[in-house]
């Protein structure tokens, strides 16, 4: 696909069939992702920002209108699509190196090289042998982001992964992305509840409106990095996305709201 995209959405429109009728979740949805770029999609419970997920990890093929990634249509799930959930999902029998090689073997000189390359990746040197049960929410996650990463995927979609971590974790785990994201450069999808997260991590902020789901816009973020969020230009952007996600609302209530 020309112009360095990656992933194009032409037009999405996606309906739940329920006991009480359909119900739309996503509707004339366009977005662009260049390869390289880390996206942050933000919007309320219910707008379709999971939904999204799935159908790009081709999980839910039952859509209308276009998904490509390099310009084929998405139609099922691949090594090519990583998808991380909430919860790691970790196989609670098998070791940390096990857990990310998952059906690969270790004996394979390649697999154990480029498992031990993410373990130093993803922070987890000295806990190869450890199990799931020993491990915490923040490291297991990070188990699951290095499992995602060894079959290096064109794209990798984050559904709020850090949502049940506590504030500090959290942080720690922010910076752990962003760190695998500088030095590989895997086109990210990172779907979040928390704008100061949305502004932390991502080149482009896409604000999805309440059900169903479409772009009420999309905010560049050329802030370098590591950046600062106590800093004047982040706290500008932050209020900007939040008057774009609660409907463009005085500004001057946001500067309140926010004590600043």
């Amino acid at each position: 696909m020309g112009n360095g995209v990656l992933l194009d959405i032409r037009n999405l429109n996606k309906t739940f069939q329920t006991n009480k009728g359909g119900v739309e979740a996503i509707r004339s949805l366009n977005l662009r992702i260049r390869e390289g770029e880390f996206i942050t999609v933000i919007g309320p419970s219910g707008c379709g920002k999971s939904t999204l997920l799935k159908i790009v990890a081709g999980l839910d093929v039952a859509y209308e209108g276009s998904v490509e990634l390099e310009g084929n249509r998405i139609v099922a799930a691949g090594i090519d699509k990583g998808f991380i959930f909430q919860e790691p999902r970790l196989f609670p029998w098998l070791s940390v190196e096990k857990n990310i090689a998952a059906d690969l073997s270790l004996r394979d000189p390649a697999i154990r090289r480029r498992v031990d390359e993410l373990i130093e990746l993803v922070r987890l040197q000295g806990f190869e042998k450890a199990y799931p049960r020993e491990l915490s929410g923040g490291m297991a996650q990070r188990v699951a982001i290095a499992r995602a990463l060894l079959r290096s995927p064109k794209i990798l979609l984050l559904d709020e992964p850090f949502g049940a971590l506590d504030a500090f974790t959290r942080s720690h785990m922010q910076e752990v992305l962003l760190d695998i994201w500088q030095q590989n450069r895997t086109t990210m999808i990172f779907v979040t509840h928390d704008i100061d997260e949305a502004v932390y991590l991502a080149n482009r902020i896409v604000i999805l409106k309440p059900r169903p789901g479409e772009i009420s816009g999309i905010l560049a973020n050329d802030l370098p990095y590591p950046r600062k969020q106590a800093s004047a230009s982040f706290q500008e952007l932050r209020l900007a996305v939040l008057s774009e996600f609660h409907g463009k609302i005085e500004r001057q209530e946001y500067v309140d709201r926010a004590g600043i």
